[in-house]
């Protein structure tokens, strides 16, 4: 059930679909249908390919997600057959060290909001449909229902890359599969499919991947059955354990893998570069390994 405020009641007017989709065309496609937000990351059509811009637009979109009202369940996506890709070459051209004060700082922030504003500015039920393999599912598996397919490859690859795990990924395994767990995968980089996270419990249900979104729908459209006000107590439920994990925790893996980063131990880079295929996947023309 729609939003009806009282005639007495009002809003500063939020910023309309229409234009916060196509702020963030570059980054997702939202498409919305009876209060159900879909927002699915891309990069020129095909999957997202991580960039610092990016990165940055996430917890941006979040916000202006979450402030409209039309919005009533969300559901993040990727596309084509990965959640995420990536070149750390392309990413790391220039040393952490180098970056100036303030890159650093913005770094800082947007590696914190972009979990702090998934759990705080999105006031309604998320779903996460994960399409294949791909870094960055720390907000996949912060939602409120996490599906995806087997050969999701849910792991945090900085510790093998010299790196320490601070960006959210290794949190976010702590408070789903547990400490003993997550210091392992966070240590080894180990793969976790979709199987494996279903047994973990990282994730609610393993579907082939014709079956993903519109399972993701199905929920949803359930959810829309309800009343709206349970809808969102509901929400405050779940998302508060992660409210609480952020707000005590991930500062402080932030700070430390900014640290690490600002050391700046020779060798970082070529460790990240024998995982490419990891991160983006086989192109055209390459065989299966490097």
């Amino acid at each position: 059930m729609p939003e009806r405020l009282s005639p007495w009641d009002g809003r500063v007017k939020p910023t309309p679909f229409e234009e916060y989709s196509r702020k963030y065309e570059e980054f997702f496609v939202m498409t919305r249908r009876e209060g159900i937000i879909e927002l699915r990351m891309h990069t020129d059509g095909g999957p997202f390919r991580h960039s610092w811009i990016g990165h940055n637009a996430w917890h941006q979109a979040w916000a202006e997600v979450g402030n409209d009202p039309e919005n009533e369940v969300l559901i993040i996506t990727g596309t084509g057959d990965r959640w995420h890709t990536g070149d750390p070459a392309e990413l790391w051209h220039t040393p952490f060290p180098q970056w100036s004060t303030d890159s650093q700082l913005k770094m800082y922030g947007d590696m914190v909001k972009l979990l702090e504003n998934f759990v705080s500015a999105l006031d309604i039920p998320t779903i996460a449909a994960v399409n294949g393999p791909g870094t960055h599912c720390e907000f996949a598996t912060a939602c409120d229902i996490t599906l995806c397919v087997e050969d999701a490859d849910f792991f945090d690859p900085h510790f093998l890359g010299g790196g320490v795990p601070g960006d959210g990924m290794g949190l976010t395994l702590q408070h789903t599969i547990g400490t003993k767990r997550a210091s392992y995968y966070m240590y080894t980089g180990e793969p976790i499919d979709g199987p494996t996270a279903l047994r973990l419990g990282l994730v609610n249900e393993v579907l082939p991947r014709e079956r993903l979104l519109p399972r993701a729908w199905e929920i949803a459209e359930m959810m829309m059955a309800r009343p709206r006000a349970s809808r969102l107590l509901t929400h405050a439920i779940a998302s508060r354990p992660w409210k609480r994990a952020f707000l005590d925790d991930l500062g402080f893996h932030a700070a430390h893998q900014l640290w690490g980063m600002a050391i700046g131990e020779a060798g970082q880079l070529d460790r990240l570069r024998q995982m490419t295929e990891r991160f983006r996947g086989p192109q055209a023309g390459e065989s299966s390994r490097e």
